[in-house]
């Protein structure tokens, strides 16, 4: 239990150059909402509802943060300041970083059909502040989803998306090789308008070589009628 928990403290350090020690961590409001949660679902789970309810909305009011207890959630999740909702069939995977304001938000089930409606968020994702991650989509291991981005598709592993609605953007190798707080790189050849530009010049080249290519296949048929005639 105490390894474990300082092995949590440490991974929240190694993420966060603001805390001097650990007993910093221990009062964050990120700390305490997991501690709540890890008792709400495990109420959850013995189908304890009301209860499980209450530790959660206690949890709610002390730290700002909403997660329901129907959500689960891996190793080393660090949320930080607060402000934040996960829905209740969210899931979450190993050393995932939330910033403040981000919303795992759920479909509305207008067909009455109850099942998975949340997100799925795989190891190693940053969430950048105020983005939207919505519906039963799958965020790949180690994506970066930047600030005030709404994501309404399925991320690919690695995949940095800004924007409404969000995109891949191209970042650099040794970018993506580093810790990127809030999920959007801040280097100075960070250029989201660029890089889109750059994104739409490839697309225009491979339809370019598809057009080339019906053309040339038009051209030998062509050249086959006129044989047979």
């Amino acid at each position: 239990m105490k390894r474990a928990l300082i092995a949590y403290l440490d991974s929240v350090k190694a993420r966060d150059p603001a805390p001097r020690s650990r007993w910093e961590i221990l009062i964050y409001p990120g700390a305490w909402a997991l501690a709540f949660h890890r008792a709400a679902h495990w109420l959850f789970e013995a189908e304890l509802w009301f209860l499980a309810r209450l530790v959660n909305h206690i949890g709610r009011l002390l730290t700002a943060i909403d997660i329901h207890p129907g959500a689960r959630i891996g190793s080393f999740l660090f949320i930080d300041h607060g402000f934040s909702v996960i829905g209740e069939t969210s899931q979450i995977g190993d050393n995932v970083t939330i910033y403040q304001n981000v919303t795992l938000g759920g479909t509305n089930p207008t067909d009455g059909i109850p099942g998975k409606r949340h997100p799925t968020i795989e190891d190693d994702v940053i969430i950048g502040s105020g983005a939207q991650v919505l519906g039963p989509i799958t965020v790949g291991k180690g994506a970066r989803i930047g600030a005030n981005a709404v994501v309404t598709r399925d991320v690919p592993p690695g995949a940095t998306m800004v924007g409404i609605p969000a995109r891949p953007t191209l970042v650099d190798a040794d970018t993506l090789q580093h810790f990127v707080p809030y999920g959007t790189p801040c280097s100075e050849r960070f250029d989201p308008a660029t890089q889109q530009l750059e994104i739409l010049k490839c697309e225009v080249e491979a339809l370019r070589a598809k057009l080339a290519t019906l053309i040339d296949a038009q051209a030998r048929r062509d050249d086959a009628d006129r044989q047979s005639a």
